[in-house]
């Protein structure tokens, strides 16, 4: 049966706006129930400044305090050298560079120019290579920039392009913002192909219009195999004014479970690890199929 691999982004990308401290605690218990329900791929911290996302000051308490299931990588998303080694030193099995498509979001998202970003990933790319950790790329705003509007499939496949070259093993195309439709989805994917392999790219949706099982739908019939996705369709962007979370996890293994695809996830579990994260933070499950599902 034809494999999806699915990389979840629910304790990091997910959680990471969540106004008020999430325990650590809650957050461990939230990766172990994921890596549970046949998850192999889990995003668990990031090591960016606390001052900018002070969610996430407790990366390293994360890491190291999870029991670990064999066969999981546990990722963590590494800005800079100073956080990719405070990821390494608590044991990250993979890690996470990102920059975007457009120029005016990389200023406001992380304070510098796509060049700059590019010139600032080369030392983090060699120490990963160094320590053998491999290194995904996240391009944001792929389908669209909340401050330069529509953005070219070409300046997409640049970006990527560049992450490739420099070694990245994997690129997280983003629709930041969810304002993505099918055929944009298609023409960006169809560009970025030509300059990165099929198989090492990822589609990252934003599911603000309701848009993201559609342009999933639509990528996956292009030949993409790796989906990013977020339980209980936790998540958002600081940086994008009224972007809603991820596409949700269980909606996409629902849908992936229904083209016949395999996930190896155990989608009943998976519907109540996202219920029961949903009531850690007080806020309602945003998956369709978490509301829906009878279990």
């Amino acid at each position: 049966m034809d494999k999806v691999k699915l990389v979840e982004m629910g304790p990091r990308d997910g959680l990471q706006n969540e106004p008020a401290q999430v325990p650590t605690a809650v957050k461990i218990e939230l990766v172990q129930q994921l890596a549970e329900c046949g998850l192999t791929h889990i995003e668990v911290a990031s090591f960016v400044s606390p001052k900018w996302v002070p969610q996430m000051a407790d990366g390293s308490e994360v890491l190291t305090g999870l029991s670990r299931k064999q066969g999981v990588v546990y990722s963590a998303l590494t800005p800079n050298l100073k956080g990719l080694e405070a990821a390494l030193a608590a044991g990250a099995d993979e890690v996470a560079v990102f920059t975007a498509a457009s120029e005016r979001f990389c200023q406001k998202n992380i304070n510098c120019s796509v060049a700059e970003s590019m010139a600032r990933f080369e030392p983090v790319l060699q120490l990963a290579r160094e320590r053998g950790v491999r290194v995904r790329g996240y391009v944001s705003t792929v389908l669209g920039c909340p401050y330069e509007g529509d953005i070219a499939p070409a300046a997409v496949a640049r970006v990527a392009g560049e992450l490739y070259r420099l070694g990245c093993d994997e690129i997280s195309l983003g629709d930041t913002i969810g304002t993505g439709t099918p055929n944009k989805a298609i023409a960006m994917l169809s560009a970025v192909r030509q300059e990165v392999p099929l198989l090492r790219l990822a589609a990252h949706f934003h599911d603000t219009y309701g848009q993201a099982l559609a342009n999933l739908y639509a990528v996956l019939e292009q030949g993409l195999r790796i989906i990013d996705s977020s339980v209980a369709g936790l998540g958002g962007c600081p940086y994008a004014r009224r972007a809603s979370g991820n596409v949700a996890s269980e909606d996409v293994v629902y849908l992936l479970h229904g083209l016949g695809l395999n996930t190896g996830v155990d989608l009943d579990r998976l519907v109540n690890t996202g219920r029961w994260i949903s009531r850690q933070l007080g806020r309602e499950n945003g998956s369709k199929t978490g509301r829906a599902w009878n279990s």
